[in-house]
């Protein structure tokens, strides 16, 4: 059986895909997979050896320009990619009336999400097959309970399997440094960068040294200013998503806020503690077996907003003044050691 896989974006929409194709696979080999999705993250599918064919879609591109889009070879070159292919099915499992436009194209059954499982309940209207998942639960779950319900199967009570390959000297040896995902989409999800100055000097007192990427200008400018204020810091140059994947499968430990970065240090396996404010860790919370995370203490959180009512634009959210620095290091020194010896525990079962 031949599957298009509509999941477009965003970077942690995508990785939280991931698990749901691993199982799908593992439990009915003949299950194959391809999968579409925004050209910036086509890197993501890439990495998992059960998805055949990555098919990039330009839409956001593309919507700028529509009527220029429309004319072009580009958009014809991508219609005629997915007609030629034979699916057995296309699996929407983004749920948007974007990614219905998209699946229906394709010209083939679809299956997705029903109108009280989706956010767009429009969407729907032209699925041949319409699942219920509750949306209160965790995102990676979602995804696999509607994978399963599509596809037949029982779901079996795991971890999460995010079956990401990349270099494995890299990503399977731990080295001794640190990196601190600051940056988000949201101003409400920042952590103050006063905590992240903190921070930085606590693990280099520990004898880390300590990594900051970053995305765009303002981000990159925040990993400057951190950077100067801690000898010891290095600021990333700019990496594709797959030196993301390789410098985070690396590190010790990995700190970060709510956003795909975080995510995808879950997907390669790395310590992980992310940090919650607005937002709500039982619904989108990094997920997997090395992930801690923190959610804030504070009367209005998770208020799910973009902006903070109770402070200026340029003020601190109040709602991370319960996590601090100090909290967050001693969490994630714990975490750090208990990998550790789990790696060695492992390396001597292993005959290493």
């Amino acid at each position: 059986m031949r599957i298009l896989l509509v999941k477009t974006s965003s970077l942690g929409d995508v990785i939280h895909a991931l698990p749901a194709v691993t199982e799908a696979v593992k439990i009915n080999p003949g299950v194959r997979f391809d999968w579409l999705v925004e050209e910036a993250f086509a890197e993501i599918p890439s990495w998992h050896p059960s998805v055949e064919q990555v098919i990039p879609v330009a839409l956001r591109r593309w919507r700028q320009k529509p009527v220029q889009a429309l004319r072009s070879s580009e958009w014809r070159a991508w219609r005629k990619v997915v007609r030629n292919r034979n699916y057995d099915l296309v699996l929407d499992a983004q749920g948007l009336i974007k990614s219905a436009f998209l699946a229906r194209l394709v010209g083939k059954p679809v299956a997705g999400y029903d109108s009280g499982s989706i956010r767009e309940p429009i969407a729907c209207i032209t699925y041949k097959r319409k699942v219920r998942v509750d949306r209160q639960q965790h995102a990676v779950e979602r995804m696999r309970q509607l994978f399963a319900e599509v596809l037949g199967y029982r779901l079996q009570p795991a971890s999460p399997d995010y079956g990401v390959v990349l270099d494995a000297d890299r990503v399977h040896r731990r080295g001794d440094y640190l990196v601190w995902l600051h940056g988000s989409t949201w101003a409400s999800k920042l952590w103050p960068e006063e905590s992240w100055v903190r921070l930085s000097r606590l693990a280099v007192d520990a004898g880390y040294e300590v990594l900051v990427p970053w995305g765009n200008q303002q981000e990159r400018d925040r990993a400057e200013r951190i950077a100067t204020h801690v000898e010891g810091v290095s600021v990333l140059p700019s990496t594709t998503l797959t030196e993301l994947a390789t410098v985070l499968g690396g590190a010790a430990g990995v700190v970060g806020v709510d956003g795909g970065p975080a995510h995808l240090a879950a997907a390669v396996g790395t310590p992980l503690i992310t940090l919650y404010g607005p937002t709500d860790a039982e619904l989108t919370g990094s997920w997997g077996p090395q992930c801690s995370n923190l959610q804030a203490e504070y009367h209005c959180s998770p208020c799910l907003k973009k902006s903070c009512s109770e402070v200026s634009f340029s003020e601190p959210q109040p709602c991370f003044s319960t996590l601090t620095a100090d909290s967050v290091f001693t969490l994630l020194r714990e975490k750090v050691n208990s990998s550790c010896t789990t790696d060695k525990l492992q390396s001597v079962d292993e005959g290493g």
